[in-house]
């Protein structure tokens, strides 16, 4: 078992304390393991850090314990993450912390009346909603952003609307990428990084965002160096086609990630409509991202030897520095052909 809060130092001046409990102990020791957490010397956090595991024992049984230090900690944290659930009262404290800027919140945020909203929402910068709390958040940012400005002329948003730079999502019950997921998302303009970790299951694709979804989003977010909507599947039947790929090139001139869902059935046909139609000619015209390397793992892609070059310029129009496809090992090497750098395939090389 490890136990470890300490206060650090630097050349400026004493910083306020570090809580970090790290747990993995035999279950005969969670009871003074729980009191050990309440013990913590909350007024002063700075950042706060609970990971317990304990062989079986839910972590629900330290509930208590963690949200009644979170109740005591004030305005010095920063950041706060733990897996373990926290009363309704404690979730609302931390709201109104003036000063968080990082917070893992693993649980759905409480069922709030209309008339029990908050008024408040902290500055964030990096906000993870762990798998399960996704929707309950995103919901929740719904209903503050429609709340009626108060008397002050203000809503409880607009602090963490400009602050928050990295929303990770991940998966949730039910989960399917939708334009309600995404509208939710797009009032943070200031986004840097979003993930959102939902895996196709059952069989079934839950990608149901269409070409003109994703083009709204990345118009919303330019800011985007990171981009994941999901894990892609080998179902093909997502609404997007290679043709949702130029708007976000277009829109996230700074992205250096992404991973998404498209359908790959007429690939050959859908680039060259891209390079036909009249409404994508000022979008070919803009700068592009500098995007070299493209997660496209599972997504089918079957060509005939001679589209494989067609479909390489096409990607090329799209991405103008892309040179590796992860997961699509033959296109890579036409790729690098295209580009007069020939890669060396594992049949050509000398044995």
């Amino acid at each position: 078992m490890e136990l470890n809060w300490t206060t650090l130092n630097s050349r400026k001046g004493p910083i306020p304390p570090l809580g970090q409990v790290l747990v993995d102990a035999p279950c005969s020791m969670y009871g003074a393991i729980a009191s050990t957490i309440s013990a913590l010397p909350a007024p002063a956090l700075q950042h706060l850090s609970v990971d317990v595991d304990c062989h079986g024992v839910p972590s629900a049984y330290f509930k208590e314990a963690l949200s009644s230090v979170v109740l005591r900690c004030g305005p010095p944290l920063t950041e706060f993450s733990s897996p373990t659930p926290l009363s309704d009262a404690a979730i609302n404290h931390l709201i109104h912390l003036p000063h968080l800027c990082t917070w893992h919140a693993k649980h759905s945020p409480p069922n709030y009346a209309a008339s029990s909203l908050p008024l408040v929402f902290p500055p964030l910068r990096r906000f993870t909603l762990g798998e399960g709390a996704g929707r309950g958040w995103l919901s929740l940012f719904e209903r503050l952003g429609d709340r009626v400005p108060s008397t002050q002329g203000t809503t409880p948003l607009p602090g963490v609307r400009g602050s928050l730079e990295y929303l990770n999502i991940g998966n949730f019950p039910d989960a399917s990428i939708d334009p309600s997921v995404t509208s939710s998302i797009q009032t943070f303009r200031n986004l840097v990084g979003l993930s959102v970790m939902v895996v196709c299951h059952d069989g079934q694709c839950v990608f149901k965002l269409n070409g003109d979804n994703v083009a709204e989003l990345t118009m919303a977010l330019p800011r985007l160096n990171s981009l994941l909507l999901g894990y892609a599947c080998d179902k093909n039947t997502c609404a997007t086609t290679v043709a949702c790929l130029l708007p976000v090139s277009v829109h996230c001139v700074g992205l250096q990630s992404l991973g998404i869902h498209f359908n790959t059935t007429n690939i050959v046909d859908d680039l060259k409509n891209i390079s036909e139609d009249p409404r994508f000619q000022e979008l070919r015209s803009l700068q592009k991202c500098a995007l070299s390397w493209l997660d496209v793992r599972r997504i089918p892609f079957t060509l005939n030897e001679s589209d494989f070059g067609t479909v390489a310029r096409g990607m090329m129009d799209i991405f103008p520095d892309l040179d590796h496809c992860d997961g699509w090992d033959e296109f890579s090497w036409k790729l690098a052909e295209v580009r007069g750098q020939p890669k060396v395939r594992p049949v050509d090389r000398v044995r």
